[in-house]
C-alpha cells in the first residue's frame, strides 16, 4: 500500500520476517553505533552507578594489559559467531557466500581476502563473522579474521563483540601477523577500499577504491600469501545516502577524525519501505575468486609490488566480468570501475 508516496508494508506479514527485519535492524545498529554506544554506557556505569569500580578496573584491563589483542589474532568465541540472531539477519537479505572454484585452499598457506565493495557496512563480509554462512563448508581447513578499524577496538563492550566475531585490528602489523604463521590455516578477510569507499555506494554501480591502495600487495610479498579476489554482488543495492558538496566536505573531515564515513544512509523502516536506516532486503552474493600466487619477497622493491598490484586489477576485473552474468540484472550495463 502507498500512501502520500510512502510504501507501507503489508499488515499481515509473516513471524519469521518480521523477526528478520527487527534482526537486520539490530545488526546495523550495533556495526554502525556501536562504539559510541559502548563509550556512552561506560561513562553512564563510572559516573552514575554503583559498578563504577568495576568498570574503572575493565577500562584499566582494556586499555593497558589487553590493548593489544587485536594485533595478536584475537579472540574469537564461536558461542558468539553462533547467536540465533546472525541466521535471522543472514536470512532477510538474504547473505550467500560462493565460491568459483572446487579446489579447497591449502591448508598449509594463510590466505588474504581482499573484497570488494566496501558498501555501507561490509554487509557481505558478515559472511565471515558468523557460524550460519557457507563458509565451514567452502573453506573447512581454514580460520576466518575479520579486518576492521583499530578505533572499535578501544571501545568499550563494543571491541569484545568485534572480537567474538572474530575481528582484528586494520593495521600493518596485526595483519602480518596471521598472514607470517608457520602452521598455515588462516584467512584474512579484507576490505581494501576502506571507509572511504562508502561515499562511492550506489544502487547499481560498482567503483572501488584500489588504484592506490598498495600496502595489501606488500604484505603479500612479505608472506608469499595468495591474494584471493572477493565480490559481493548486491552489496551496493541495500541504500541510497543523502549527497552534496558541502556535505561530503564536512563528513571527509569527520572520516579523517574517526575512521568512519559518517554517512546519512536511505534504506527501510520497520513498517515502511520509503526511507529509514535498516538496510533493504536484497539479495547479496559474496564469490570468492581463485587465488593469485605471489612470491615471498622479504624486502619488495616499489616495482615489484607494482607488478602484482597490476596483476591483482585484471585477475579482480576478470572475475567481475565473468561473474556479473550470474549475480547482476542486466549485467552487459554493469562495470568495475577501479579508482
Amino acid at each position: 500500500m502507498e500512501l502520500l508516496g510512502i510504501r507501507f508494508a503489508p499488515l499481515h506479514v509473516p513471524l519469521e520476517r518480521r523477526l528478520q527485519t527487527l534482526s537486520a535492524a539490530i545488526w546495523f545498529i550495533i556495526m554502525a553505533f556501536g562504539g559510541l554506544i559502548g563509550l556512552l554506557l561506560a561513562i553512564y556505569l563510572v559516573l552514575f552507578t554503583k559498578f563504577w569500580w568495576l568498570t574503572l578496573l575493565y577500562l584499566t584491563y582494556i586499555w593497558t594489559i589487553d590493548k593489544d589483542v587485536s594485533e595478536r589474532g584475537g579472540r574469537p568465541s564461536k558461542w558468539v559467531r553462533s547467536f540465533l540472531i546472525w541466521k535471522y539477519t543472514m536470512n532477510y537479505f538474504p547473505l550467500k557466500l560462493e565460491k568459483t572454484s572446487s579446489e579447497e585452499l591449502d591448508p598449509k598457506k594463510n590466505y588474504l581476502f581482499c573484497c570488494f565493495p566496501h558498501g555501507m557496512l561490509c554487509t557481505g563480509s558478515f559472511n565471515f563473522g558468523n557460524e550460519y554462512s557457507k563458509f565451514r563448508n567452502l573453506f573447512p581447513n581454514h580460520e576466518p579474521r575479520v579486518v576492521t578499524l583499530t578505533q572499535h577496538y578501544q571501545m568499550p563492550f563494543f571491541r569484545e563483540f568485534a572480537l567474538s566475531l572474530g575481528g582484528i585490528s586494520a593495521s600493518f602489523e596485526s595483519i602480518h601477523n596471521v598472514l607470517s604463521r608457520p602452521e598455515g590455516g588462516y584467512i584474512c578477510v579484507l576490505m581494501v577500499g576502506g571507509a572511504a569507499e562508502a561515499y562511492l555506494c550506489k544502487p547499481g554501480s560498482y567503483r572501488v577504491l584500489v588504484k592506490k591502495r598498495k600496502g595489501f600487495i606488500k604484505l603479500a610479498l612479505k608472506n608469499g600469501t595468495p591474494l584471493v579476489p572477493v565480490l559481493s554482488f548486491g552489496e551496493t543495492d541495500l541504500f541510497d545516502q543523502l549527497e552534496g558538496s558541502w556535505l561530503r566536505i564536512i563528513q571527509e573531515r569527520i572520516r579523517k577524525y574517526i575512521g568512519v564515513a559518517p554517512i546519512l544512509p536511505i534504506g527501510r523502516g520497520f513498517f515502511q519501505y520509503s526511507f529509514g536506516i535498516i538496510p533493504r532486503r536484497h539479495p547479496v552474493t559474496t564469490v570468492v575468486g581463485q587465488p593469485l600466487e605471489v612470491p615471498k619477497i622479504d624486502n619488495p622493491t616499489t616495482e615489484q609490488i607494482e607488478e602484482y598490484h597490476e596483476k591483482f586489477l585484471k585477475h579482480l576485473t576478470a572475475m567481475f566480468e565473468e561473474q556479473k552474468y550470474k549475480y547482476l540484472e542486466n549485467p552487459q550495463e554493469k562495470q568495475l570501475i577501479a579508482e
